[in-house]
């Protein structure tokens, strides 16, 4: 009915009616007769809501049954078909409430995912984010949090932190013990991506990025795919959190050159738009920097 309605409306207007003028009149009459004939929700608002709709989905075989009104609602207010189809596939795909989208929507989660192409092969950047928004945590960046506070705080927060890692991903173990003939290891954090079919290691920095935890993640991922990795599935994906990265030590280090290591910032609270928008736009180019040099 929505759908309908809002294509009666911009129907209406392609007529030659859609002076302001005569525009706001009609709704306003059409919303009282709505409204008396089907009770509540039919009010201005709404109609506009409707004609929006029907102007982002003008075929409606494009409508998908998943979603509520109010997810098509929220996805109508995109600017771009392409972006509007994005994310209606990872709402549904994810099962994603109405307040999971409205967060996503705002915190750019599209935007955030290395390489947001469509593609049918799903590679680790098309699934991996930077940065990554963990103001669900209620943390700050105060002096004192440890390592340990902030695993404590995405394993407490276990459901929304999968949601904001991405598509596919499971958890497998915290602080995993790793034996070797001559010293034990402790990984932060396990978890498996069945879209990818490997595992994959997360190792959390409450500063900037280093030498030191590249080399130790490099390690911990050669020594996954020796000791754990079944026969079945893809080398084993290394992804370091840290709040910042120094370009230089990405360049000449084996982040440069390893497909399978991956090193993202995260931040502890929501930034303002124009500061989410630099800092995708500035990994982006970095990113295609770099793929582009290889090509």
């Amino acid at each position: 009915m929505y759908w309908e309605i809002g294509r009666l409306i911009v129907e209406d207007e392609q007529q030659g009616k859609a002076k302001a003028e005569y525009g706001k009149a009609t709704l306003k009459n059409l919303a009282k007769q709505l409204t008396f004939e089907f009770g509540k929700g039919f009010d201005e608002r709404n109609l506009n809501n409707m004609r929006a709709f029907y102007r982002a989905f003008p075929i409606w075989n494009a409508v998908r049954s998943e979603l509520s009104w109010t997810h098509y609602r929220i996805i109508s207010r995109l600017e771009t078909e392409q972006l509007r189809g994005q994310y209606i596939e990872h709402a549904i795909e994810g099962n994603w409430d109405t307040r999971t989208l409205e967060r996503n929507i705002r915190t750019q989660y599209i935007g955030r995912i290395l390489e947001s192409e469509v593609k049918e092969q799903l590679t680790p950047p098309n699934i991996l984010k930077d940065p990554y928004i963990f103001e669900f945590l209620g943390l700050t960046s105060e002096t004192g949090l440890t390592e340990n506070d902030l695993e404590t705080a995405l394993i407490n927060h276990l459901q929304k932190f999968l949601m904001e890692l991405g598509k596919g991903f499971a958890f497998v173990a915290r602080q995993q013990h790793i034996v070797t003939d001559t010293a034990d290891f402790f990984i932060d954090l396990v978890f498996y991506n069945y879209y990818l079919k490997c595992f994959v290691l997360i190792d959390l920095k409450t500063g900037k990025l280093t030498h030191s935890a590249i080399g130790q993640m490099d390690m911990y991922a050669r020594m996954y795919d020796d000791l754990k990795k079944g026969e079945d599935d893809n080398p084993t994906i290394g992804i370091i959190l840290c709040t910042d990265k120094d370009e230089t030590i990405v360049k000449y280090s084996v982040l440069a050159e390893n497909e399978k290591l991956f090193a993202s910032k995260y931040r502890l609270y929501l930034p303002q738009e124009d500061e989410l928008i630099r800092l995708i736009e500035n990994d982006k180019i970095r990113f295609e920097l770099d793929n582009g040099s290889e090509s």
